[in-house]
């Protein structure tokens, strides 16, 4: 392997603890520390018992995922590293046993990444989880001696009254001390009275909770050695661990999955600002970056470090640009199973977005569901329809407003890094081929998501090439009828014109 890279002798030895460790960002995390920080000492992960299941079977099952495949090929002991701690990080002391409060004492290294990232979640969820979750393991954290890094992963859209978000902590419009007891106070009914009310500006709880929790993290960064990570959107991994490799439906992946399958036919987005998304790898090597800044800087600094983890201003892209680039390579690797041939589109006026809902979404819905009745089939496009437009109506917010980020911290980190490290945990946005990475998300969507193999693609093709016949006759009979409707009207308003005319005539003349 040869001598290690200044970023990998600071994990040498050393205890991590990583909560969310079953989520997206969290596996993609586990597997490179795996592989790249292979003499890291232990790596625990605080979880719940999930349907029966228990922590440590959670655990196991996960190391079988494809995106483990590198680990237990060429490193199949380190896995054992991975130690599953019972607990839950919305309940005191994180719902921790004596015995496993004396294991984590050795900590050295602690990411934050757990959260609920249901942007429809209502106010006392969001705030139990994404709130009074990080205050939690900030007190947890304080009583670590031998804890030399903090790092809490929070997102680039959690100040949205900001026309620029700048690499620091903004004052939070209440105290989040006080909004944790009204929520504990208040019963739901009433807390969904008032919500939209108290997060203002924000237009979903989601942010608004991320925001209150940096507020803890600043709060605590005088006793703690912490840093926040700030995210843009997090889209499929660009090479690690596989390319591609995405495990939910989640934001623009739940989009391209809808559009290739024919089901979303319009979006509401302006398609000249520009998309601020960034792959999971990438987003990983930042949040291990930054750990080791955090845990070699001598000198304490008077404000807590903030790092925007985006590609803005580096790799300017527009959502057109996506669009039109996603199109160019999603027909030649289409999805199995589309009711219709995907030429779907963005809509920058939400009343033609509207229409479009109507005539494409919603009556469709209603007339597929019709013919399940009449098959005795279960109906279902009505209610898969009310989700996606529900998706939609949440999503619009942040693809009709140009969002600009700061991101100085994170190329300083960047240019810091020793060339082995550059290599090893890049952050380099200009090493993707912009082409080859949409490639790479809609095969590792379909893959990874619906789970379709990649021997289904000449199926898949010819069922397209089915689809988009139906599609030209169907537009095309169309165009027929409304110049049919137009030229039968127009005859029609001819003879009208002309019996008018003859009426006129006729009463002139019996004038005269």
């Amino acid at each position: 392997m040869g001598e290690l890279s200044s970023i990998q002798k600071f994990y040498s030895a050393k205890n991590i603890m990583i909560t969310g460790g079953t989520g997206f960002m969290g596996k993609v995390l586990i597997e490179k520390l795996l592989h790249s920080c292979s003499d890291l000492n232990a790596i625990y992960i605080i979880l719940r018992p999930k349907r029966g299941i228990s922590p440590a079977l959670r655990i196991n099952n996960m190391l079988k995922l494809p995106m483990f495949s590198r680990i237990r090929e060429s490193k199949p002991d380190v896995v054992n590293k991975v130690i599953a701690i019972p607990g839950d990080i919305t309940l005191p002391n994180l719902g921790l046993s004596d015995e496993n409060k004396k294991i984590l004492e050795k900590l050295n290294v602690v990411f934050h990444c757990a959260a609920t990232l249901r942007l429809e979640s209502n106010l006392k969820d969001a705030v139990l989880m994404n709130t009074v979750g990080t205050k939690t393991v900030l007190d947890m954290a304080k009583t670590l001696r031998n804890l030399v890094a903090f790092i809490h992963l929070s997102t680039a859209f959690c100040h949205v009254d900001q026309e620029e978000l700048c690499e620091h902590v903004y004052e939070s419009p209440y105290n989040p001390h006080d909004v944790i007891k009204l929520v504990n106070w208040l019963d739901e009914k009433s807390l969904k009275l008032i919500t939209s009310k108290i997060i203002e500006p924000h237009p979903n709880t989601y942010t608004f909770s991320k925001r209150l929790a940096e507020t803890l993290v600043d709060e605590a960064f005088l006793n703690l050695p912490c840093a926040i990570a700030r995210p843009s959107i997090v889209t499929p991994s660009w090479s690690e661990p596989l390319p591609g490799w995405v495990d939910n439906l989640n934001g623009p992946v739940g989009l391209i999955v809808g559009a290739g399958k024919g089901v979303i036919r319009s979006m509401h987005c302006n398609a000249n600002f520009h998309a601020e998304v960034i792959p999971v790898d990438l987003a990983i090597n930042a949040l291990i970056s930054i750990a080791y800044k955090v845990g070699t800087t001598i000198e304490k600094t008077k404000k807590i470090p903030v790092f925007n983890i985006t590609q803005s201003g580096v790799m300017p892209i527009t959502w057109g640009e996506v669009l039109e680039k996603g199109k160019s390579v999603a027909y030649d690797y289409p999805f199995e199973g589309a009711i219709w041939y995907p030429d779907g589109d963005i809509r920058s006026s939400k009343f033609v977005h509207n229409l479009f809902v109507l005539f494409f979404h919603i009556i469709p819905a209603y007339f597929i569901d019709f013919l399940m009745v009449i098959f005795h089939q279960k109906r279902f496009m009505v209610r898969l329809q009310k989700r996606i437009s529900d998706g939609l109506e949440v999503l619009q917010y942040f693809t009709t407003r140009e969002w600009i980020f700061h991101n100085t911290n994170l190329l300083t980190l960047w240019n810091e890094m020793s060339k082995k490290d550059r290599l090893i945990f890049s952050i380099d946005f200009f090493n993707i081929n912009e082409m080859e990475y949409i490639k790479n998300i809609i095969l590792g969507a379909r893959q990874y998501c619906m789970k379709e193999k990649l021997s289904s693609l000449e199926r898949a093709r010819r069922h397209q090439k089915m689809l988009y016949i139906v599609h030209c006759i169907a537009i095309y009979t169309f165009y027929l009828f409304m110049l049919h409707l137009l030229i039968s009207n127009f005859q029609g308003a001819s003879y009208m014109l002309h019996y008018a005319a003859e009426i006129r005539h006729f009463f002139t003349f019996v004038e005269k």
